[in-house]
């Protein structure tokens, strides 16, 4: 459908359009499937009376029909459940439904069908039994409106097997911010998940981790949209292969004699609204097709327009779930900060809900900013500082350091000097290495361009005197240099004069031990301003002068 509307246009746009949309490679998020479902058939049907005894007349194929009515009135079947209230969990194939009727519970599968749990459920109640805003598979929750209850009869009847789901994404532990020796950070995954597919685990002695249920992702992509490192990410398409995808998209319409290319990102679920869409803007505006909306991520919006692209559009709906359409205006919105800041139009990077088609025509935009970037190497946040920064030397950004929202992921962290201790705590939970030590001089330095302000760093700081600060600093040097943020006096070994700790760490350790049983001994206290080597040589040298002080060690 959406290549026969293609194939419609004469114009020279259109026909670049046409051309770059045939001989551009296609994305596929398609991978070997790695978890599988098995479903008998039984289903159940929960809702008003009337209601699911009509729906259960149009599923008479499947191996089981249990009903399930939640307002008590009374009905022609005579095998009908009653429950004032509903519990259900699981996804395809292991639905556990727990009712409770008068005070007592059950569990209904059990007690209707003989069996540990039921393979499908139709919800056909107006306030859901499942709260996920993206239904888990076999779950239809048509009561509140999507899907419609034409689709789920159609679909219902097919889900009887065994099914393959492939794992949509892959999670890069070393690179995640969520927690690092029991200090809790960044959430925004799991903030991100409309499926209830992520989780965080364990707690601050064993470690939190996050964890991703196969069973339940759907691979919407609100997660690695709104993850700062690319920790969690699209298994296929990678997300180099997605930001290669769009640049070599613009560059066949421009090789096509194209000009002007507006890229309008689309989802494959939705490809009658999308020539709606179409059929309502310029042939000038590309449509991308994608899986989901959100998988494609902010580096790539910046790719596109300096490669070419006079603007970045999302098709999308008032009517997606609300955490979809959360995470994208949130993206949006900082990268519509960042534009604002080199004068870019705002707009160059928007949403385009489809609704508002029929009001009247978007503001589109014509300014193009094509730098010839090509393929960006790099993680993602390399790929989208090299088209920041080249915008930025086209457009002398009005102030080079500038506020940034609470929620954006770029920033700086300063240091309370004369309270830090040097313990390097902040070092050990940094994610991305913003801060570090070099080894060589005690001293605690930071490259701004790495820090993602996920927080690990200030949570872990015993003394309290790191602070956030989000902003963007457009000066390159200074962004990606390492600058020294903390620096002390080296403690020298009293033996052999080697710089070994920074010198308030040992006051510190001496003032808090002097007094101490195990320090009566001023030799002992001492001993404490000694690297590791003369430390043990001084105590077996006091060993052999007095053989009784080995009893003290």
């Amino acid at each position: 459908m959406l290549k026969q509307l293609l194939q419609q246009s004469t114009s020279s746009n259109g026909k670049a359009r046409l051309y770059a949309f045939e001989n551009t490679v296609e994305l596929t998020n398609l991978i070997p499937p790695t978890v599988s479902y098995e479903s008998g058939g039984n289903t159940l049907i929960v809702g008003p009376t009337a209601i699911i005894e009509s729906a259960a007349e149009q599923l008479s194929q499947m191996s089981s029909l249990t009903l399930l009515s939640t307002d008590g009135e009374q009905g022609t079947n005579p095998n009908i459940y009653y429950a004032s209230s509903v519990q259900v969990s699981g996804f395809l194939g292991t639905f556990n439904v727990v009712i409770d009727n008068k005070g007592t519970t059950n569990k209904l599968a059990k007690v209707a069908i003989n069996h540990d749990c039921f393979d499908v459920v139709l919800d056909l109640c107006l306030d859901s039994c499942m709260k996920e805003e993206v239904p888990v598979p076999g779950y239809y929750p048509v009561g509140r409106g999507y899907p419609k209850l034409a689709e789920a009869l159609e679909e219902i009847p097919t889900l009887m097997g065994t099914f393959d789901k492939p794992k949509f994404f892959r999670l890069d532990t070393d690179l995640c911010a969520h927690s690092s020796r029991g200090v809790k950070g960044c959430d925004r995954c799991v903030d991100a998940c409309p499926a209830g597919a992520l989780s965080s685990e364990g707690n601050d002695k064993t470690g939190h981790r996050i964890e991703i249920n196969p069973y339940l992702c759907q691979g919407v992509g609100t997660c690695a949209t709104a993850c700062p490192t690319e920790a969690i990410h699209y298994a296929l398409p990678n997300p180099q292969e997605t930001q290669k995808f769009v640049e070599r998209t613009l560059a066949n319409y421009e090789q096509a004699g194209g000009t002007d290319p507006i890229v309008l990102i689309c989802s494959s679920r939705h490809e009658h609204y999308n020539v709606m869409a179409l059929k309502a803007l310029p042939d000038n505006v590309i449509p991308l097709i994608v899986e989901e909306l959100p998988s494609v991520g902010i580096d790539s919006w910046f790719a596109a327009l300096t490669n070419g692209a006079t603007q970045v559009l999302f098709a999308a709906s008032r009517f997606m779930p609300e955490t979809i359409l959360r995470v994208l205006n949130n993206e949006v919105a900082i990268a519509q900060e960042l534009l604002t800041q080199l004068g870019i139009a705002k707009e160059s990077i928007d949403i385009l809900y489809l609704e508002s088609l029929r009001e009247g025509s978007p503001t589109l935009c014509t300014e193009s900013f094509d730098l010839a970037l090509g393929d960006l190497e790099g993680n993602k946040r390399q790929r989208l500082f090299t088209s920041l920064d080249a915008l930025a030397q086209s457009r002398i950004p009005v102030e080079n350091i500038v506020e940034m929202p609470t929620n954006a992921p770029y920033g700086n962290i300063s240091c309370e000097s004369k309270d830090c201790t040097l313990c390097m705590s902040c070092v050990a939970v940094c994610p991305t290495r913003a801060l570090h030590t070099d080894g060589a001089s005690p001293s605690l330095q930071f490259i701004e361009q790495d820090c993602i302000q996920c927080g690990l760093c200030t949570k872990a700081c015993p003394e309290q005197v790191l602070t956030m600060t989000p902003r963007m600093n457009w000066d390159q040097e200074s962004r990606q240099q390492a600058k020294v943020i903390h620096q002390e006096k080296a403690a020298e070994c009293v033996r052999c004069h080697k710089p070994f700790a920074p010198q308030s760490m040992i006051d510190m350790l001496q003032s808090k031990l002097r007094g101490h049983s195990h320090f009566a001994d001023e030799a002992a206290v001492n001993r404490i301003a000694m690297c590791e080597d003369c430390r043990v040589v001084d105590m077996f040298e006091a060993m052999a002068d007095d053989p009784t002080k080995q009893l003290n060690y």
